[in-house]
């Protein structure tokens, strides 16, 4: 038994401190206005100053006799009702937000978002375009309104118009209106649909995101952390330089954490294959410069760079890049193999002899030897047109 009544409470507290983690009833933005009626006329209030996030609504309109007085205040009631979904647990919910005296007079009313139709309401009584209408006349009322649910708090940024007829034709009446809001405590930021669209938008623009095929992870991921740092409005207020440093900031991370960063380098090598089959070797280069100057650069790049710039006769930077690539892995024979290339190619006869008798009885590949991917690199220099008076000399030597 005590197993049970303790998984029972569990089920019906957890909700609610669910929910208080995700919002709160603001009571310092809570509205109470007293509003007096003349005979048979109509008046319209207007509630505004919602704060950003409001997504929910509880409001209480009681009439009372002259010198009557609220028992209890609606705000003091929701203390004891810490979320919204407990409002609305059924009928018993609504009677107990009810006042607990109210007077023998009833009014109809609605509720309109915009104020020319609540200024045609006060003059015509017409609620065709109210969010809300009470057309049964009433001496007291509770309800609340969700944002998912009820056009009224859709409508909620230029403020509510309560309007009421009075149902008295002889007497005034006195009504009061209490409201309070609801906040979420994520959307109390600012971010709303929109607004994280904006900065989405922003970074899409960025010199990083325009490198990239597909930048949308990118960008949901720094928005997520601009997000995270700051409310809408202050993100807003920072200087165009200081939201600039904040995207690059957040950029540089989410381009490691989306894995960005590998997806750009792999384009670009794609890229360079692409370019060394039609044997656009300018461009080829270009593309293992970016990865290069990314610090992403592998052994391979710096072989196939260095290749690049030998067949474009560009000696002394082949032999800088290949001398770089080989710091890294001083095993890859298919560098040391550019290496040599560049040595002769550029008049080091020396050095390059003693690379290619060094390794000459040794594979590049577990398919390709030394001697053999020598002979091909060869006969490719020569239909180039590169200096081969030392290519048999070579050959020999390794024979």
């Amino acid at each position: 038994m005590k197993k049970i009544i303790a998984i029972v409470l569990i089920s019906i507290f957890c909700p609610k401190v669910q929910a208080q983690q995700d919002g709160y009833w603001d009571k310092d933005r809570a509205i109470t206005q007293e509003l007096i009626v003349s005979a048979g006329e109509r008046v319209v209030f207007k509630a505004d100053d919602f704060p950003i996030g409001t997504t929910e609504l509880i409001y209480r309109i009681t009439l009372l006799d002259d010198n009557q007085q609220l028992a209890t205040s609606l705000v003091s009631l929701l203390k004891a009702i810490p979320d919204p979904t407990g409002i609305s647990q059924g009928s018993a919910g609504a009677v107990f937000l009810m006042s607990k005296i109210s007077g023998q007079d009833k009014c109809k009313y609605a509720i309109f978002t915009a104020s020319d139709v609540a200024a045609t309401y006060l003059k015509t009584g017409k609620t065709d375009q109210a969010c809300f209408v009470q057309n049964t006349a009433l001496s007291k009322e509770a309800k609340r309104l969700s944002i998912e649910k009820s056009l009224c708090v859709q409508g909620l940024k230029n403020g509510l118009y309560f309007g009421f007829q009075s149902s008295n034709w002889i007497m005034k009446q006195k009504i009061v209106l209490e409201i309070v809001p609801w906040i979420d405590s994520k959307l109390n930021r600012g971010w709303t649909l929109e607004n994280r669209k904006t900065v989405i938008n922003q970074c899409k623009t960025s010199a990083l995101a325009r490198r990239m095929a597909d930048s949308d992870d990118f960008c949901i991921c720094v928005e997520e952390k601009i997000q995270k740092k700051f409310k809408y409005q202050e993100f807003q207020k920072l200087l165009a330089i200081e939201q600039a440093k904040n995207y690059k900031d957040f950029g540089a991370i989410c381009f490691e954490e989306t894995g960005g960063s590998k997806a750009l380098i792999d384009g670009y090598r794609t890229k360079a294959s692409v370019f060394e089959k039609k044997a656009d070797y300018s461009n080829a280069i270009a593309q293992y410069n970016l990865i290069i100057n990314d610090n992403k650069a592998t052994v391979a790049d710096f072989s196939a760079i260095g290749f690049d710039l030998i067949v474009t006769k560009q000696y002394v930077k082949a032999i800088k890049f290949l001398k770089e690539g080989e710091s890294l892995d001083d095993t890859d024979l298919a560098i040391k193999l550019n290496l040599a290339h560049a040595y002769l190619l550029n008049n080091d006869f020396r050095s390059a002899r003693n690379l290619y008798k060094e390794y000459f009885n040794q594979n590049i590949s577990d398919t390709i030897s030394w001697v053999e991917k020598t002979k091909a690199d060869f006969e490719l220099f020569k239909k180039l047109g590169l200096p081969s008076e030392d290519f048999e000399k070579i050959l020999k030597l390794m024979k």
